[in-house]
């Protein structure tokens, strides 16, 4: 039977751990039998500049780049990054939006876009908002907010449960790895009932 393929798209900026979440999707992906690219772009070096990945798993991919309108799920760390990168998305695609806001240092905060989740669901796109920071802040580690979030997306990802936990066992360092694995499980079971919910 073939493995019916999906286009991910990770949005946030400098120092929110999108290159270490990108890596454990693509690992998850690769570990549960999938062909996998994966591509990460990194705006200015420094914190608080955009960092985006891409993940594209399926029988048979061929490019690391996701085209216009063809991802199917958007995890966004940074609401304005979400907007950003809406053109990657598919019309009505989802998009799990961390209620966070980073101006960036050219803009004036007064500038920055008001209600932008009402401006997502306005374009069509299905928004699930999350409250990351304050999770990982009640976990006891601000550092834990990516994985919480990929908890969240990871059930809508065909890989199984023990393959996350054994990809999180091997990136992430020891110190680390208890609090991680219990954002996941708390992210993983909020993903399940805001997704069966919505369903």
């Amino acid at each position: 039977m073939e493995k019916r393929g999906m286009n991910v798209i990770l949005v946030g900026t400098g120092g929110q751990g999108i290159v270490s979440a990108s890596r454990i999707l693509a690992w998850c992906a690769f570990k549960s039998g999938y062909d996998v690219k994966e591509s990460e772009i990194h705006g200015m070096a420094q914190r608080g500049g955009t960092v985006f990945g891409f993940i594209r798993f399926g029988e048979k991919v061929h490019s690391p780049i996701v085209p216009d309108g063809e991802g199917d799920l958007m995890l966004a760390l940074e609401e304005m990054e979400a907007l950003r990168y809406l053109h990657l998305l598919k019309p009505k695609g989802t998009i799990v939006l961390n209620k966070k806001q980073i101006p960036p240092a050219h803009l004036d905060p007064s500038q920055y876009p008001k209600d932008i989740p009402e401006i997502l669901r306005k374009k069509g796109y299905r928004v699930i908002e999350v409250e990351a920071s304050e999770a990982a802040k009640n976990l006891g580690s601000s550092k834990v907010e990516n994985v919480y979030l990929l908890g969240i997306i990871s059930p809508q990802l065909p890989f199984p449960e023990e393959i996350w936990k054994e990809v999180l066992e091997n990136f992430l360092p020891k110190q680390m790895l208890e609090v991680n694995l219990r954002a996941f499980e708390e992210g993983r079971a909020l993903g399940n009932k805001v997704f069966q919910s919505q369903n």
